[in-house]
């Protein structure tokens, strides 16, 4: 089923944008508004209101918090996989009892 696209405003640090959303509406505009918070704050830490320092410093950010969840998300495969493993021995120990 195709999801109908529907055009959000919102802005981030100071820029208003026009997206194309097929999901929710109200999730680009809370994913946008994080964006425009992370970006408000590195301005404010740094001291910079250079946009494209600022936009890369955020993007980096986020692209190490993406890194670490998704070493964490690999982690936790491992540990559910392992866990099947010992059920699934512990489930065949039973059937052949």
């Amino acid at each position: 089923m195709d999801s109908e696209r529907k055009s959000v405003r919102v802005t981030i640090y100071n820029q208003t944008y026009t997206l194309a959303a097929s999901e929710d509406s109200s999730e680009v505009e809370a994913l946008a508004a994080s964006v425009d918070t992370l970006m408000t704050e590195i301005a404010r830490h740094t001291g910079s209101p250079d946009s494209t320092r600022v936009a890369v410093l955020a993007t980096l950010h986020m692209a190490d918090k993406l890194r670490t969840l998704e070493r964490e998300l690999t982690e936790l495969k491992a540990r559910v996989d392992q866990k099947s493993r010992q059920f699934s021995l512990l489930l065949d120990e039973v059937v052949s009892a």
